[in-house]
């Protein structure tokens, strides 16, 4: 069993910085591709950004340039970096590890006020 409790949304202007952070329950953390995800009201559950267990890395264009993905398989932790942030990146966000099954935290609101 896996758990994921993500951390470090809040609220913050335009053009502000989040770091979000995932940690993982479990000893399978660090042989697992790893994901954000984000759901804006009244919107469909969209890929933020992924990081397999060997480090590397794929952004949704509307992030791309803006947001950087990390792990600390030491820690069994997963990072979201957030830049420049727009209000449009307004969301709950989510944590997502794939081991057999998609496992997912409860999520973490950011909200970006113009």
């Amino acid at each position: 069993q896996v758990q994921l409790v993500e951390s470090g949304g809040g609220l913050v202007q335009a053009g502000g910085s989040l770091r979000l952070s995932c940690a993982a329950s479990g000893s399978i953390f660090r042989f697992s591709p790893m994901g954000w995800y984000r759901q804006a009201p009244g919107k469909q559950r969209e890929l933020v950004a992924t990081e397999t267990s060997s480090g590397s890395t794929n952004y949704a264009d509307s992030v791309k340039g803006r947001c950087t993905i990390s792990r600390d398989n030491a820690k069994n932790t997963a990072y979201l970096q957030l830049n420049s942030l727009k209000p449009e990146d307004t969301a709950v966000y989510y944590c997502n590890l794939k081991y057999r099954i998609d496992y997912w935290g409860q999520g973490t609101q950011v909200t970006v006020s113009s």
